[in-house]
């Protein structure tokens, strides 16, 4: 089991980012995962920081700790050849510690470019053409795609890593999870569904299973349950919801009827370390081997600091009940 960090990009600015990051790799994460958003899911995080440039800052302050998108649409916002480039940059850089999260993507961060929302049928058969296409470029030498929504032509990567970043694909339902064992290298999930790692395995994957664990940590549930409610209450409204709402004023509506026993329901929550382990143990059970510990709490430092003294260690001392 590997125990990951996550960056809530939505709510903190590069430069902490940055110093969170090397926070986490000297309390002993094997990695930090960090969402590439345009918009923060409410207006109150108040950030949104271009993650690839501050994927680089990382990658020059760390030595150890892996780096991974949780994760990059890579065709509606971004061409997936500029995928393939930035992330070849990313794992040149940090010393293959690289690992590219794949999904296909929310309105939130993707109708800003003007380019429209497909049905969720043609957002998969785009990812299915966007990761042919960063396959295709990871070949080497010049290259061209002429698929049905994706072109690419007479194109060719100059630096390329001679160990390529592992492509983990975000699953919500069967058909995606195909898609990452067809044409990706791991699985990204974010419910403890253990149908997605059976699917999975099934259609032949075999790589690394990644999920978040949504936690609170705070030094009173109080705390922990009032932070979450003012910054991650979205998180309550289901990928339904979160896929298809295109601004952060549209995230604060959906959400205005969450409760705190909403929030009690979704994430463990407060001081006690047991809440925290017991709340990463269906991932365990699901089939999951990466666990992102995803912390919605009020202070970042003493939860970076309970991990290092005892979280991580026992996630990581996590297997399937059975």
């Amino acid at each position: 089991m590997q125990v990951g960090y996550k960056l809530a990009t939505e709510a903190f600015g590069p430069d902490e980012l940055v110093r969170q990051t090397v926070r986490a790799e000297q309390a002993g994460f094997d990695f930090v995962e960090m969402s590439d958003h345009f918009h923060p899911w409410l207006d109150v995080q108040g950030h949104s920081s271009f993650t690839w440039s501050v994927l680089g800052a990382m990658a020059a302050r760390t030595e150890r700790i892996g780096l991974a998108t949780g994760v990059t649409c890579p065709m509606i916002r971004y061409h997936p050849a500029v995928i393939a480039q930035a992330a070849a940059t990313v794992q040149l850089l940090s010393g293959n510690r690289f690992t590219l999260g794949i999904g296909s993507g929310e309105r939130l961060n993707e109708h800003v470019v003007g380019a429209g929302w497909p049905a969720v049928r043609t957002r998969h058969a785009m990812l299915r053409e966007a990761l042919e296409i960063i396959r295709l470029l990871w070949q080497g030498g010049y290259q061209s795609y002429d698929g049905r929504y994706l072109q690419l032509e007479d194109a060719r990567l100059f630096d390329l890593p001679d160990q390529l970043p592992v492509i983990a694909v975000a699953s919500g339902g069967h058909n995606a999870s195909a898609i990452a064992a067809e044409l990706g290298d791991g699985l990204f999930a974010t419910e403890p569904r253990s149908d997605l790692v059976e699917a999975y395995r099934d259609a032949g994957g075999s790589g690394p299973r990644y999920a978040e664990v949504p936690m609170a940590w705070a030094a009173d549930e109080d705390s922990a349950v009032q932070a979450a409610l003012e910054t991650a209450r979205w998180a309550v409204t289901g990928w339904k919801v979160m896929s298809e709402l295109p601004n952060p004023v549209n995230f604060d509506a959906a959400s205005a009827t969450v409760k705190p026993e909403d929030i009690r329901q979704q994430f463990s929550v407060g001081p006690d370390l047991d809440a925290h382990v017991q709340q990463a143990q269906p991932y365990a059970d699901a089939g999951f081997d990466h666990l992102v510990l995803q912390n919605t709490g009020p202070d970042p430092d003493g939860f970076l600091d309970v991990c290092e003294r005892e979280l991580i260690e026992r996630v990581r001392g996590l297997t399937p009940s059975s």
